[in-house]
């Protein structure tokens, strides 16, 4: 079996990817949810409320996924900082 399937966060760009596709969904789930709370009745109540808490948790969910993608690049960039570090020695 291929390690990368064992493993997906073998390394920081595996978890980079990761949170590119997970960023993208989160994207297009926010459009979709979105446009439904513009489609639908204001009269159901209840399930435009449900809606908007499915888009205020996205938007959340959005913002720890921002995040952790700065610190993965981060910590991208001060690996290659160490390893530059260490071949100069």
């Amino acid at each position: 079996m291929d390690a990368k399937r064992v493993r997906p966060f073998y390394s920081i760009e595996n978890a980079q990817e990761y949170m590119a596709l997970l960023a993208e969904m989160i994207s297009e789930t926010r459009s979709d949810i979105e446009s439904e709370i513009a489609s639908t009745n204001p009269e159901s109540s209840r399930y435009v409320d449900a809606l908007r808490l499915v888009s205020y948790n996205l938007n959340k969910l959005d913002g720890h996924i921002r995040g952790s993608r700065r610190a993965l690049n981060d910590l991208r960039a001060l690996r290659r900082l160490i390893f530059q570090a260490s071949r100069d020695r």
